[in-house]
């Protein structure tokens, strides 16, 4: 695809990533930024990434912050909206964004479980309103779901799908805009599940992350769900759903157990103990884990990209 100029919206947690995705392959990124600590901390966050990657630092001149909406977005193509999780904030930073850019310019919202049909619903232009769910962190998980609203044209889709997919990245169509999408649906159904089995006394927390990562979570990036049903048949599937189904959790919203934990304080690593306990230490190796890990996919994709 030509090159692009990309509006960010926010240079918080997914917006310095989003950034960073676009700029390192070619396109010209504003990001719009009314922290002055977050925008003067941007060069920096940016620079580890592309270390982290062995990237070109060069191309973390393409990225400029703004203080200001207007010059962020100016002769945009697309931008991404990647601010708090409040409906309120959102729809009022896209009637900022259709006053000041181009009625073609395709809006896009990083919302986590917000339709992007309700971010839109006052504008003039909703047929270039779209959902584009980046996972954190974006520049090391490639997939996108980008989420078709009640009125999003099918050119808005194929060509938002088209620059996704050249730099890099997964996109996915989600063609129905409900709220969690695909992905956090799947995440926090496995979520509900896990958190009802340690509040039931089955096991505790640390179990639960035994079994998923060194049992069906080992080979879930190589086989999807279906795709494992498919190869160990639908009958097997069909039986074990006769039995098992009943008996999963059934709790009508948040489970008691999660509410009691937040209620106490006891929100996770920052705060030192979630449904696990952590020392400083303990929680900063995660991280670096979890940094490393993801790191060293993207670049063997990167490899195989080029080597292909």
């Amino acid at each position: 695809m030509s090159k692009e100029k990309i509006g960010v919206i926010g240079a918080g947690l997914m917006g310095h990533g989003i950034a960073y995705r676009f700029a390192a392959a070619g396109h010209e990124v504003g990001v719009f930024e009314p922290s002055a600590e977050l925008r003067a901390t941007l060069p920096k966050r940016l620079g580890v990434i592309a270390n982290l990657l062995s990237d070109d630092p060069a191309c973390l001149n393409r990225v400029s912050a703004h203080d200001q909406l207007a010059p962020a977005v100016r002769n945009t193509s697309l931008v991404v909206e990647a601010a708090p999780e409040e409906l309120a904030i959102k729809q009022k930073i896209f009637a900022d964004l259709e006053a000041n850019v181009a009625t073609d310019t395709i809006l896009a919202s990083n919302s986590s479980a917000i339709p992007s049909t309700e971010i839109g619903r006052h504008l003039t232009h909703r047929e270039r309103v779209v959902g584009t769910h980046f996972w954190n962190p974006p520049h090391l998980v490639p997939l996108v779901e980008v989420i078709q609203t009640e009125q999003t044209s099918e050119p808005v889709i194929a060509w938002t799908m088209a620059l996704l997919t050249s730099v890099g990245l997964k996109p996915v169509h989600v063609r129905k805009d409900i709220p969690g999408f695909i992905g956090n649906r799947l995440q926090h159904a496995l979520k509900r599940e896990a958190i009802a089995l340690v509040a039931d006394g089955i096991c505790d927390a640390e179990t639960i992350d035994d079994v998923v990562k060194n049992g069906f979570g080992a080979r879930m990036s190589v086989l999807g769900p279906l795709e494992q049903s498919d190869l160990v048949g639908l009958d097997l599937t069909l039986n074990i759903h006769e039995t098992l189904i009943q008996h999963l959790d059934r709790t009508a919203g948040p489970h008691p157990f999660l509410r009691s934990k937040v209620a106490h304080g006891k929100l996770g690593m920052k705060a030192g103990e979630g449904f696990r306990r952590w020392t400083p230490q303990q929680a900063d190796d995660v991280r670096q884990r979890l940094s490393r890990f993801l790191a060293d996919q993207a670049k063997a994709r990167k490899q195989t990209s080029e080597r292909s």
